[in-house]
Formats: C-alpha cells, structure tokens, sequence
C-alpha cells in the first residue's frame, strides 16, 4: 500500500498516454540484509552477492545485488508510481525485454521511472506494456530497464 500521493490514472485514459511518464517510485534503500534474503530465497549465492570481504577486493568494491533482484523489485515500484483505479483485476503477463546495463552496489538507493509503450484492447481489458527504467542514485547509468507487460481488467 502506497504511503505517498501518487498519480490515479483511470484505464480509459491510458491510450491517450502512449509514450509519456506514468510515475516514479520513491527511493529505495538496497542493504546488504535485502541482498542475502534474496540469495538464500533463490539459491544464488554467488560470492559478489554475500561475501563481503572477498567482493571488496573484486570488480566493484563491495558486493552488489542480483539483476533479478533488482527486476523483482518492479512490482512494488510500479504499485508506488502509478495507480490504475478501479480495476477487477491485475496480471502480470511477462517481460519483452530486460537488460541491466550498470550494477548496483550495496547501500545504493533506487527507484523505478515508468513509461507507457502501448495499451492495447484483448478480451476484457487492456494490455498494457510499460518501459521500467531503474535509476541508481547519483549514477548517469541504469542498473535495471524492462519492458514489463501486464493485463488489466477494469470493474
């Protein structure tokens, strides 16, 4: 549950707004204690993720956190950027494309800028596909940026 304003965009307005900014997301604190949830949850345990000390000799310092916990964080993002009212029913259907062009460190903040690529009429409802672009603070690249498409179905 969003703790912020954020915008209502009703679905019917939604063709309207093909290729603007939907929202953004508040900032995002990403720990190290978010970090190894995660590798224990997926069974990822790769070093760069959880070894601290062996990571600050690496490529980056300190470890960073998964791309596909990064990605995951989209949903909570996108709940917290935009709001589509009065909906039956929400699915996510899949993603286009996903690339994670920069990585994020430990103790970094991000936050996730949502732009409407298409909204197109199936059965029932909409399909809507977003580019999700995840911004780390104070850094010119991306660490994460998606075309997420979901199905939305209005009351």
């Amino acid at each position: 549950m969003p703790t912020h304003d954020i915008p209502a965009l009703p679905l019917s307005t939604l063709p309207g707004r093909v290729g603007e900014v939907l929202g953004t997301s508040p900032w995002l604190h990403i720990d190290q204690a978010r970090i190894d949830a995660f590798a224990h949850a997926t069974n990822d345990l790769q070093w760069i993720h959880i070894d601290q000390e062996l990571a600050a000799a690496g490529p980056f310092g300190r470890t960073i956190a998964h791309g596909f916990l990064t990605l995951s964080l989209l949903s909570w993002m996108g709940e917290n950027a935009f709001d589509i009212p009065n909906l039956r029913m929400s699915i996510n259907y899949g993603l286009n494309k996903v690339r994670f062009p920069a990585p994020l460190p430990v103790d970094s903040r991000v936050r996730g800028v949502f732009r409407l690529l298409a909204c197109e009429p199936i059965e029932g409802g909409w399909q809507v596909t977003v580019e999700a672009t995840v911004q780390r603070d104070g850094a010119d690249k991306p660490v994460c940026v998606a075309e997420s498409v979901s199905r939305r179905y209005p009351l």
